[in-house]
Order: C-alpha cells, then structure tokens, then sequence
C-alpha cells in the first residue's frame, strides 16, 4: 500500500508541475490537434453515429455513448501519437529533475 501511495503522490505532483508551467494545456492542445490529424476524431464520430443508429436515438443516453466508444476510442489512438506525448512528458520530467 506504501508503494501505491508513493507512485500516486508522484502522479499528483508531476501533474501539479506541468499544471503550474503551462505544459498540461500545451499536451492537450498537441493531443486534440494530432487526433484531428490522423483522422481519430472523424473516426469516433462516425462510430457514435453508428451506435445511435443501431440503438435509437431515444434510447441512447450520453453515458451509454460514452461507455460505448470509450475503449474504441482508446485503441484507435495511434502509437506514434502516444509515443510523442511519452516523449514530450519524459523530457518536461527531464527539465523539472527536482521533482
């Protein structure tokens, strides 16, 4: 349990550090426009079409359709996307060492 709460307090500050330097907002902005890119977006949005069409539209509700394409949308990021942001985090970790 001491390692867990280690590894979550480590998360909580890297995550506070890239909050306070900007670069959470930078990563988001880098990830939303390297999904549009590669077509991702696009994608799960025909995917959502697809499951309202299939369930009806009055029997959808925005958790279902959440809980439905979650995973797709997991899998349907490309590697070299997620490879990118790795690299970018690693290198912020990097610069930030003190943590």
């Amino acid at each position: 349990a001491c390692k867990m709460n280690k590894d979550a307090q480590m998360r909580a500050t890297i995550n506070q550090k890239l909050i306070e330097t900007g670069e959470r907002e930078r990563l988001k902005e880098l990830l939303r426009a390297k999904l549009i890119e590669c077509g991702w977006k696009d994608q799960l949005k025909a995917h959502c079409k697809d499951v309202i069409k299939e369930k009806g539209l009055e029997h959808v509700t925005v958790d279902d359709l959440v809980a439905e394409i979650t995973p797709k949308g997991r899998a349907l990021v490309p590697d070299s996307v997620k490879k990118e942001l790795l690299q970018r985090i690693r290198t912020f970790l990097a610069q930030h060492a003190s943590l």
